[in-house]
C-alpha cells in the first residue's frame, strides 16, 4: 500500500503562520454563523408550527 502525503499538513506548510490564522479564524465563524442561522431557522418553525 502506498503511503500518501498528509494533505492537512502539506496545505499548512503551504501558508505562513498568519494566513494559517487568518484561514482557521474564518472557518470558526462561518460554522458559527451557520450555526447561529440553523438556530434562528428552528426557532422560526417551532413558533410557525405552535400557532397551528
Amino acid at each position: 500500500m502506498a503511503n500518501f502525503p498528509n494533505l492537512r499538513r502539506l496545505f499548512v506548510e503551504a501558508r505562513t503562520d498568519q494566513e494559517e490564522r487568518e484561514v482557521s479564524r474564518r472557518a470558526f465563524y462561518n460554522a458559527v454563523l451557520f450555526l447561529g442561522a440553523v438556530a434562528v431557522f428552528s426557532l422560526i418553525a417551532q413558533r410557525i408550527n405552535a400557532t397551528r
